[in-house]
């Protein structure tokens, strides 16, 4: 019985069980499964080492260990090596274990998709809030599809300032205007499961953390949260607000994981169906 799973602490949340074992459903792979695998950080190596030997051919990586994963690998695809982290890893009969990121080129192939997206980021300005694994693939991401100016956010600049160092961008104290906004923190993610109006705290709150607000969020021509749950997350509800196009981290969620899926079993991803899925529409 092949096993797939999602490594993350925490990771009740995630929608990628849903989604993935409705794409093994719909390829045929009825004795394939996936799972969710809480790991804290501390036995991150360890659990994922041990994977192999319990039946797993491959596993999604998401906060906090997507370093951790390119670190633990025997080979790593130039991309997940340029990017400095992982999301995807698959595990070899042998037990070896390649990295991949899937979550870079997920992030282009969503934009892409949206009928509301900028186009071509070529030349465009953005700015990344974030320095952990998923911020590292969006910038490099970013860079790699010529945008004309990069820029990285993080509550600690000296985390913003190693990154941008490393990938060859800009780090900035403050957000500051650009023509796309990507947030790549979990900031929304523990919040109430329904939408909720503008004039309440949660919206407010939540901008401060991430050193925004109403005014600046409507200064984008584009935004992208990268977290996910059910109804708005704070940022997108600002965007909203604004009129400003925005796209949900569900979208991205469905886009690097129809990319992991081709990897591990070589089947074309049924994306509408995985789609369908992470959102509760069957």
């Amino acid at each position: 019985m092949p096993r797939l799973g999602v490594l993350g602490w925490p990771v009740a949340h995630s929608r990628s069980p849903a989604m993935h074992e409705a794409a093994l459903r719909e390829l045929g792979l009825e004795d394939w499964h996936y799972q969710r695998l809480p790991v804290p950080p501390e036995l991150f190596a360890e659990t994922a080492r041990a994977l192999p030997g319990a039946g797993f051919v491959g596993a999604n990586v998401t906060i906090p260990h997507k370093r951790a994963a390119l670190a633990l690998a025997d080979t790593a695809s130039a991309a997940a090596r340029g990017i400095g982290a992982a999301n995807t890893l698959s595990f070899a009969p042998d037990g070896t274990i390649a990295a991949e990121n899937t979550d870079a080129p997920g992030l282009l192939a969503a934009i892409a998709r949206d009928p509301a997206g900028p186009g071509s980021l070529a030349g465009r300005s953005a700015l990344v809030l974030g320095a952990g694994g998923s911020a590292r693939a969006v910038v490099w991401a970013l860079r790699e599809a010529g945008a004309g100016e990069v820029a990285v956010w993080n509550r600690t600049p000296e985390r913003a300032a190693a990154l941008a160092d490393e990938l060859g961008v800009t780090a900035v104290t403050r957000p500051r205007a650009a023509d796309l906004l990507v947030n790549c923190t979990s900031v929304g993610l523990a919040a109430a499961g329904a939408d909720i109006a503008t004039d309440g705290q949660e919206v407010p709150e939540a901008l401060n953390q991430l050193a925004l607000t109403l005014d600046l969020v409507g200064g984008y021509a584009y935004v992208v949260d990268l977290v996910y749950r059910d109804g708005l997350t704070p940022l997108l509800l600002a965007a909203r607000e604004r009129g400003v196009p925005a796209l949900d981290g569900l979208e991205v969620l469905v886009a690097q994981g129809a990319l992991s899926l081709e990897l591990w079993t070589g089947h074309p991803a049924p994306v509408e169906v995985m789609r369908r899925a992470a959102r509760n529409l069957d």
